[in-house]
């Protein structure tokens, strides 16, 4: 996993708890704590953490996910606005992921393993996300696509159909937006 993905943890549990919770997850994990963002370390690392926040926070690991997802879209828009300039609302930068985000990651951190998401416009109007990635991080999606709908002040109903966690091939989630909220297919 890309370093990217590391500070962005450190930062939201920071901006969150303090550095010293911080610092107490990187002990309680045993990872080195130094990351880089054009660095590469293993998925092991960041599950580590996961783990390490959800025993100090009595949470599971999808919890914690979640939330980390959410807390990080604040950090991220600080940190590359560019990802966001352009973008009128939640849906339509949740259909961008692929082409304009992943896109630039993949410019910036090459050799960066981003999930890919499969997007198509049910007939009620949903936004349906099929979520492919062998990280099986589906809560770190949903939290993110929370966080989104939470910075553009647009609330989402996000619907977890089918989960890998459960045997099925792939995770597929259904999100509606309110009608004023709804964009075009990007995707």
């Amino acid at each position: 996993m890309k370093g990217v993905v590391f500070n962005l943890l450190e930062e939201t549990v920071t901006r969150s708890f303090g550095a010293h919770v911080w610092d107490g997850l990187i002990e309680a994990s045993g990872v080195s704590g130094a990351y880089t963002s054009l660095g590469n370390y293993p998925d092991e690392e960041i599950e580590a953490l996961v783990a390490a926040a959800s025993a100090a926070l009595s949470l599971d690991r999808n919890a914690v996910l979640r939330w980390f997802g959410n807390g990080a879209i604040p950090v991220l828009a600080e940190n590359y606005p560019a990802f966001f300039e352009g973008v009128a609302d939640a849906r339509t930068f949740v259909e961008g992921v692929n082409h304009i985000i992943h896109a630039e990651v993949r410019k910036l951190y090459p050799g960066a393993a981003c999930p890919h998401f499969r997007l198509h416009a049910a007939a009620s109007g949903d936004l349906v996300m099929d979520y492919l990635s062998a990280r099986n991080m589906c809560a770190l999606a949903q939290g993110f696509v929370e966080g989104v709908a939470a910075w553009y002040a647009q609330p989402v109903e996000f619907r977890h159909l089918q989960c890998k966690e459960q045997g099925h091939g792939h995770c597929t989630f259904a999100m509606t937006w309110a009608a004023s909220a709804e964009g075009s297919m990007a995707a």
